[in-house]
């Protein structure tokens, strides 16, 4: 059955390749080239929107409509589906609009500063951030400043989420949205899906919709304004494939245990600089918790939901 799938998904992909190619025929043949090889037969064409072939186990092999090429790529033998090689990977993050605006958020998060914190002294900005009662005020004198996941934590995001195929994504703290563009990015990899994220500082909000759409990947992500205790507390899938926790730390074990009960076998959790929720760590590391959970980097807890 495999194997008539993908003898099907190969046919279909040739002849559609084909007719663009005869549509072409007057164009630059440089530039509009189609390659039908015998062994692997790796099929190519040029400016192809919006055409997907299914692979079995791989979900959707599709053009990338924000690469310079937009390429589909079909392999089929006698043996069936090789593991996907293709001269343009699939990766969202590597291609324009979203790899220049990456770059410049970064570098915008990195010159982001705030005479409110500043003012702070170490041992008040401690007390705040473990706040259960204060985090509101606490995040809104840092309304200046980014708080963005790392450059590697970034590119962590994206792997996890593409290794484990996740579709139906919450994140807890938008803030500009630097970590949502990373699962974002992800998600349309993987095929499509949905990101629920949320953010009680309006102005991070209005900013991070606009990066949304700058990045071509608004359409993957729903932002709900407020406090996530009341905007996580309804409305969410019956099935969560990875929840990234990087708004108020003190509120780590309250937002986990809104969507506890939806996180599917395997689901991933991703804790930014967890350490400053005592509480949270001590329940994901529980044995009788239901996770397996690990120090990740510097400042990141990975853990994954067993049952």
């Amino acid at each position: 059955m495999q194997r008539r799938i993908g003898e099907t998904a190969c046919s279909a992909a040739t002849a559609i390749m084909k007719a663009e190619f005869a549509n072409q025929k007057n164009a630059n043949r440089d530039a509009e080239t189609a390659e039908i090889r015998s062994v692997g037969k790796v099929v190519s064409q040029r400016n192809i929107r919006g055409k997907r072939a299914i692979r079995p186990g791989w979900n959707r092999v599709k053009s990338n409509a924000n690469t310079k090429y937009d390429a589909l790529f079909v392999l089929c033998d006698d043996t069936g589906f090789h593991p996907f090689k293709a001269d343009i990977a699939m990766n969202t993050l590597a291609v324009s609009p979203l790899a220049p605006l990456l770059d410049r958020l970064f570098k915008q998060a990195d010159a982001a500063t705030s005479p409110a914190v500043a003012e702070m002294s170490r041992d008040e900005r401690l007390r705040l951030m473990q706040s259960k009662t204060e985090y509101l005020n606490f995040y809104e004198r840092m309304k200046d400043l980014w708080l963005p996941v790392s450059r590697e934590t970034g590119h962590l995001l994206y792997m996890l989420a593409r290794a484990s195929n996740a579709r139906s994504v919450v994140e807890f703290g938008t803030s500009f949205g630097i970590s949502t563009l990373h699962l974002a990015a992800a998600v349309r990899d993987n095929g499509g899906g949905r990101i629920i994220t949320t953010e009680f500082e309006p102005a991070k909000v209005a900013r991070a919709k606009q990066h949304f759409a700058e990045g071509g990947l608004a359409e993957l992500v729903e932002v709900r304004a407020g406090d996530a205790l009341q905007t996580l507390a309804s409305d969410l899938p019956d099935s969560i494939d990875l929840l990234l926790l990087d708004g108020a730390k003190s509120l780590y074990p309250e937002v986990l245990a809104l969507v506890e009960a939806r996180l599917r076998p395997g689901a991933l959790i991703v804790a930014d600089n967890a350490d400053y929720s005592p509480d949270y760590l001590a329940h994901v590391r529980s044995p009788a918790a239901g996770y397996m959970s690990i120090p990740f980097a510097d400042d990141v807890e990975l853990s994954m939901r067993l049952a």
